[in-house]
């Protein structure tokens, strides 16, 4: 199986564009998305996620030309934080999150980071093998971290 393709779904990935740029309109859109999503958990602030997707570096992923996700970062000095990363119901198992950890990992080497790092809650199991798959490495309880390598 080719990256970003989903088990039964070949040549999904040529179908997914990543943008660096969020319009408004898909600002909305993927802000109601990851609303109905995760706005019910304890950890959930509209005003923190909005405040992300309108101030952080954000790359979002169409697909087919319909939002499928967004990976918002926070650069600094020495470390880029994955301040939240989604990927749309509906878009699940089709390497839009590979793709988009991809751009942040090469904005974060672009920018000569150090680290790429993400914090993701004990209980989502699901993340926390994602992020070791793509070779980051628990640094803390809930924070994980990928050194990068120098351009």
């Amino acid at each position: 199986m080719n990256e970003g393709e989903g088990p039964g779904s070949p040549g999904h990935s040529a179908s997914i564009q990543i943008t660096p740029r969020l319009e408004e309109e898909d600002l909305l859109h993927l802000f109601g998305l990851a609303k109905s999503v995760f706005g019910s958990e304890p950890g959930w602030n509209d005003r923190k996620v909005l405040a992300s997707l309108r101030e952080d570096v954000v790359f979002v992923a169409k697909e087919h030309g319909h939002p499928a996700g967004y990976v918002a970062l926070r650069p600094a000095k020495q470390v880029t934080t994955v301040e939240q990363l989604f990927v749309a119901p509906g878009h699940e198992q089709r390497g839009v999150g590979r793709m988009l950890l991809a751009f942040a990992e090469g904005y974060a080497i672009s920018k000569r980071t150090a680290v790429l790092r993400v914090v993701v809650e004990r209980d989502n199991d699901s993340a926390r093998s994602f992020y070791r798959r793509s070779g980051f490495v628990p640094v803390e309880d809930e924070v994980f971290e990928l050194v990068l390598p120098r351009p």
